[in-house]
């Protein structure tokens, strides 16, 4: 007989409820071009589409380099990196050195992006260049960077097709998560949902 669940618990929203549960979202590497003319890499997972046309935005604060970087440049680029890239990706979020250096970012391998000033990460399973159209403040010290989506990039393995099962593509090319706090999965099997007839977006 299962048990059924326990009673809800009240939690304090004085301060954040983000640490008292588990939730999951992707894990995307953010690029952006640095003032001497170098390329950053920061791993994000408050970034997601905003909008089932072409555009994509991420939370940052101010006092990250990403922020002010996109800002400036007007541009980021955004790689979503395979699970086997986990450490690299990790590692892209080590202090800077006394200099302002990353010399963990220098690790990963990149190509040049093609329509905005950046790099993307070589094997990743879909990279994006964005020009930046807005920045969106007032969430805490935070702000949303909001992209529009102007080339994109895809391992054709990824790629939902008509003559491959979804279950083919995601063993394929499993997806990287980042569960909060703290935590990963990699998500190489998935059911399909079960929309209701008639349901349309």
């Amino acid at each position: 007989m299962t048990k059924p669940p326990a009673a809800p618990v009240e939690l304090d929203v004085r301060v954040p409820v983000w640490e008292r549960v588990f939730t999951v979202a992707p894990l995307v590497l953010v690029g952006t071009r640095e003032p001497d003319g170098t390329f950053d890499l920061a791993p994000k997972h408050l970034a997601l589409p905003l909008s089932w046309q072409n555009h994509f935005g991420f939370v940052c604060t101010p006092r990250h380099s990403t922020y002010a970087n996109a800002l400036r440049e007007r541009a980021f680029t955004v790689s979503y990196p395979r699970p086997a890239q986990l450490v690299h990706t990790s590692l892209a979020a080590s202090p800077r050195c006394a200099d302002g250096t990353k010399p963990a970012v220098a690790t990963f391998p990149t190509r040049p992006a093609q329509r905005v000033a950046g790099v993307l990460v070589e094997g990743a399973s879909l990279a994006l260049e964005c020009e930046l159209e807005r920045v969106v403040e007032g969430f805490g010290e935070n702000g949303l960077l909001v992209g529009r989506i102007v080339a994109a990039w895809a391992d054709p393995a990824a790629l939902i097709e008509a003559d491959r099962e979804p279950e083919d593509v995601l063993a394929q090319v499993p997806l990287l998560a980042y569960v909060h706090p703290g935590r990963f999965a990699e998500i190489a099997a998935a059911c399909s949902f079960p929309l209701p007839e008639g349901m349309h977006r």
